[in-house]
């Protein structure tokens, strides 16, 4: 009985916020998705629109300004109802925040097919999350943390202050590479998987599943151990570079 009140319970709130999600769509399948705001959730699907939604956004509306719009020092206004700008100019879809601070939490599905490039520098930024993604995607952040799971295209990650996670397929191509100065990076990948290391950091430490057999680089007849391990498994393919400054770096079995 308690256990049909929890799920009943679970539907209701679903319901009620779907109820309240405020959504923008604009018709895009190809080209590049370009996108500066503060949070989000970019998840690919099987469809011929970018669809932008906020559960979040209308709570925090003012009545004062209504029949007003929203503008900020660009002379961007919130052309979504999101608290966003999105632009679109020949293939390239651009997306801004007009708020400085607080940004609102979007969640952006978009065609697989699509590459995504993700930038963000306030202090104000916080977790991104990309899924179930077939194409490039590009992320220079400062204080962004960033999660991956089952993006297939090649990445290219940058963070400064944040962390990064991520959880690959036996599908990516790849080449991966990614960047943290001060958080850690964490990343799973199919013990299959055919793959360069280049696995390094200045002042933390490196820790690898041991089902992964690396076939260390060596100098001559010298295996050259250091804070900088370059290496093959399964005979090498990919590019697979993982980079910590002051954090730490950990590959583990998918």
């Amino acid at each position: 009985m308690k256990n049909r009140i929890k799920i009943l319970f679970i539907l209701i709130m679903i319901t009620f916020s779907s109820a309240f999600a405020q959504e923008f769509k604009l018709a895009k399948s190809t080209g590049r998705l370009e996108i500066n705001i503060g949070r989000a959730t970019i998840q690919g699907y099987d469809g011929n629109e970018i669809i932008f939604t906020s559960a979040d956004y209308e709570k925090d509306k003012d009545e004062r300004a209504k029949g007003l719009k929203e503008i900020n020092s660009l002379g961007l206004d919130d052309n979504t109802g999101l608290g966003i700008n999105v632009t679109s100019t020949g293939e390239v879809v651009t997306v801004r925040q007009l708020k400085k601070t607080n940004s609102p939490k979007i969640k952006i599905q978009v065609p697989k097919g699509m590459i995504i490039s993700y930038s963000h520098e306030s202090q104000y930024g916080g977790e991104v999350s990309f899924r179930n993604l077939e194409n490039e995607i590009e992320v220079s952040v400062q204080y962004n943390s960033v999660e991956l799971e089952n993006c297939n295209g090649p990445v290219t990650i940058k963070t400064i202050y944040g962390h990064v996670e991520g959880v690959f397929e036996p599908t990516t191509k790849g080449p991966i590479s990614i960047v943290s100065v001060y958080g850690y990076v964490d990343v799973s990948i199919p013990t299959a998987t055919k793959a360069n290391l280049k696995l390094s950091t200045s002042h933390g430490q490196i820790y690898v599943a041991p089902d992964f057999k690396i076939d260390i680089n060596k100098q001559g007849d010298m295996v050259r151990y250091s804070d900088n391990l370059n290496g093959k498994i399964n005979g090498g393919g990919m590019n697979v570079d993982l980079n910590c400054s002051y954090g730490k770096v950990y590959l583990r079995k998918k």
